[in-house]
């Protein structure tokens, strides 16, 4: 066979990169190897000793597949010629590389990005604590709002009592009478409710404070370098502490409070009996009280409705922290990791690249052969020993093509024999010179 000097270029280099090829695929397969032990290290529980023989078992399985996998595909594709034939092998290949991702590269991924996506996780579980930190904070400040209202409150009744007392400015009558008990007791009442909501807000700074000195540890750990592991159990345990914080923060709120009391001022309303000794005194001391129950009752409906707005707002839900192993953070935050990805499955699937050029190759040396690639090697002996075995199939009537003796004909009689003589110019090769001599045999002297 003699190959054009192209498909003949083509096949000393494939037959040259053919050790490269095998090396390549066994330190791919390694590599795999490698980061999938220590993928399956992270995932797995038990002791130190189990988790070592599990994750080097594992991890020395799927080298195994991965090289004698791919090994099959850069013998066996190139070589199909057949459209049916070659599609069966692309559809093995795609089947062999989703079992191939299934059984190594997420756990690739794992490796590589273990420890960034559990930081990950550690992060986004932070800014929630922040968010409901700073919600149940608003949500105790909210009954602060009250406290302008009932103060101006608490100062009209106080003064009212203060003039009634001075100048008789409601009952025309100077002194401390009926009017004026009625009005500092609700003067006193409103002052104990301004108390009430002025002796939370230190509360509340105090357990506000508490709660960002968590949020501070816990971003510190989520940013501090060193093992993921030990920062995470630490990280669990201010979590913990935090979500005690912000339930207690969200039951600091005392606009409950604020409600039971504004309720208080107008159902447990206890007007004093008007002590008016002179003239129509009593009369004007009944109307002055009247008024100031009405003024209660509009001041108590106030209360209660601001209340139960601040009471309507939306509790802070209770968030937990769930910690996740490094598979199941890469898994969860695949979207932040996809360079990660890329490497941990371009490790196993690059082998493809090389099948895919080894099969373009063998169909360019199949194009540009001229003849069938056995004879190449043929020698020069075994050339002589074939045509020699040819002529003895001849001479003994068998047909070389089917191997059975071949069938002749009589022919006729009335048909004269005529011996052919070879031409003056036929030539005689050295062969059938030599195949003449050993049949024969030597001439006389």
């Amino acid at each position: 066979m003699q190959l054009k000097p192209n498909a003949y270029r083509l096949n000393e280099t494939v037959k040259g990169v053919e050790t490269m090829t095998r090396f390549a695929l066994a330190v791919l397969a390694l590599a795999s190897g490698v980061y999938t032990y220590l993928g399956v290290r992270g995932i797995l529980d038990g002791s130190a000793t189990f988790v070592f023989f599990a994750a080097i078992i594992y991890s020395a399985a799927v080298s195994v597949a991965i090289y004698a996998f791919w090994s099959f595909m850069l013998r066996f594709v190139p070589l199909v010629t057949s459209g049916v034939q070659r599609v069966g092998l692309f559809v093995t290949m795609a089947i062999g590389c989703a079992m191939i991702m299934a059984m190594s590269s997420w756990l690739n991924a794992a490796a590589l990005a273990g420890s960034a996506a559990t930081e990950q996780h550690m992060a986004v579980t932070l800014q929630g604590y922040a968010e409901d930190l700073d919600q149940a904070h608003a949500n105790a400040l909210a009954a602060q709002s009250l406290l302008p209202d009932v103060q101006r409150a608490a100062e009209r009744f106080t003064g009212l009592a203060n003039d009634e007392r001075e100048s008789g400015a409601l009952t025309g009558t100077t002194g401390s009478g009926s009017v004026v008990q009625l009005l500092t007791q609700m003067g006193t009442q409103m002052n104990q409710l301004a108390a009430t909501i002025t002796d939370s807000r230190d509360e509340v700074a105090s357990q506000f404070e508490q709660g960002s000195a968590r949020l501070a540890t816990m971003r510190e750990l989520v940013s501090t370098p060193g093992a993921v592991e030990p920062r995470a159990d630490s990280f669990q345990s201010e979590a913990v502490q935090l979500s005690a914080l912000i339930a207690a923060l969200q039951q600091t709120g005392v606009a409950a409070s604020v409600k039971r009391a504004s309720a208080d001022l107008s159902a447990g309303f206890i007007a004093p009996v008007a002590d008016g000794q002179v003239g129509d005194l009593a009369n004007r001391q009944n109307q002055v009280m009247e008024t100031v129950r009405t003024s209660v009752a509009a001041q108590s409906t106030a209360l209660s409705t601001a209340a139960d707005e601040i009471l309507a707002t939306e509790p802070v839900a209770q968030r937990r922290y769930v910690p996740l192993s490094s598979a199941e953070a890469v898994l969860r935050y695949w979207q932040d990791f996809i360079p990660s990805w890329a490497g941990a499955i371009s490790i196993d699937l690059l082998p493809v690249v090389l099948v895919l050029v080894l099969m373009i190759v063998n169909d360019a040396m199949r194009k540009d052969s001229e003849s069938l690639e056995e004879a190449e090697n043929i020698t020069a002996a075994e050339m002589l020993r074939a045509m020699a075995l040819f002529r003895q199939m001849e001479a003994a009537g068998i047909d070389v093509s089917t191997g059975k003796p071949r069938v002749v004909e009589p022919e006729p009689i009335d048909t004269p024999v005529v011996a052919e003589v070879a031409p003056d110019d036929a030539t005689v090769t050295p062969i059938d010179a030599a195949q003449r001599k050993r049949t024969d045999g030597p001439r006389p002297a």
